[in-house]
Formats: C-alpha cells, structure tokens, sequence
C-alpha cells in the first residue's frame, strides 16, 4: 500500500473541502500539517487523525492509533508533514 496516495491524499482532499482556499493542505508529501508553517489548527489535526485512522481501518482491517505517547515523545514529530507522517504510518503498519 503507498500510505501516501492510498490513505492521506484522500483524506487531504476530503479536509480541504471544509476549508478555505488560503488554508488548503497540499496534496505535497512535504505538505507541512502543524506547527508554525502548518496548514492545520490543533482541531483541524485531530479532525485530520481521526479521518487517517478511519481510513487506515477500512483500508487494512487492523485499528491504529497515531496520536499516542510514542508519537508524541518522538524527536521528530510525525506531524510535522505528510511524509513524515506516511513514514510513521508505514512503521507501525510493520510492526
């Protein structure tokens, strides 16, 4: 499965219908989701986690949970953007 047009990119899409033109995500895998330059409020991203792992459940049957303490204790965060994100989904979907 490539995390990035099977799982985010949709999600990007269905977040940017709800959004305005100035704070659209990028369909970019340096697309920045939080933080200073982020597109994403701190609602937005948890809007945004939730529709990821919904979609990660239909896709692959198996629950996971991004927003935990090992996400968040990493040094960098897989929040940062849609690579980085794609990158951790693709870790915890090995292990």
């Amino acid at each position: 499965m490539n995390v990035l047009e099977d799982v985010l990119f949709p999600v990007v899409d269905e977040m940017n219908q709800n959004m305005a033109d100035s704070h659209r995500l990028s369909r970019s895998a340096d697309a920045i989701l939080f933080g200073e330059e982020g597109a994403l409020d701190s609602m937005q991203l948890v809007s945004f986690v939730v529709a990821v792992e919904d979609s990660l459940f239909d896709l692959t049957g198996s629950e996971v949970v991004l927003a935990d303490e090992k996400a968040m204790s990493r040094r960098n965060s897989p929040f940062r953007s849609l690579a980085a994100l794609a990158e951790y989904i693709d870790e915890l979907l090995a292990s």
